[in-house]
């Protein structure tokens, strides 16, 4: 299966299942997905494995649950519906897993890319030389 022919939403869905063992060793972090052409270029988990409290290395929280992972990727797929008409970009979902309560938290940013070059293209034509060219 070609890559550009799955919907970014099941992209998404593939991300969320390769990172389900870091996720559930993780307190808190940032799951970061590259899309350009609306498909995943590459994907990771921005996260500190080591805590230290007083110069000390403390033992690390207890990441999400399998529950909790199931729902983050959920939220994840949903949040795509307020993602709108760009193709390049990021997508950052920071986290966190508050142990007294054994309950998480998230956040979503989108970030649109885009490439001047490309729009420079649309523009300017092609049979005068570039120091010919008029500003607009």
């Amino acid at each position: 299966m070609e890559l550009h022919s799955v919907s970014l939403a099941r992209q998404v869905d593939f991300v969320f299942k390769q990172l389900e063992g870091e996720l559930t060793d993780t307190a808190a972090g940032t799951v970061l997905i590259h899309i350009r052409n609306n498909s995943v270029g590459k994907f990771g988990l921005r996260h500190h494995p080591i805590e230290t409290k007083d110069g000390k290395i403390e033992h690390a929280r207890k990441g999400m649950s399998q529950s909790q992972v199931q729902a983050f990727r959920q939220l994840a797929i949903e949040a795509l519906k307020h993602r709108k008409d760009w193709t390049h970009g990021e997508i950052l979902y920071d986290f966190s897993v508050k142990p007294s309560t054994n309950s998480w938290s998230a956040s979503i940013l989108y970030e649109s890319n885009y490439n001047m070059a490309t729009w420079n293209s649309r523009y300017a034509p092609n049979t005068k030389p570039h120091h010919m060219l008029r500003d607009f």
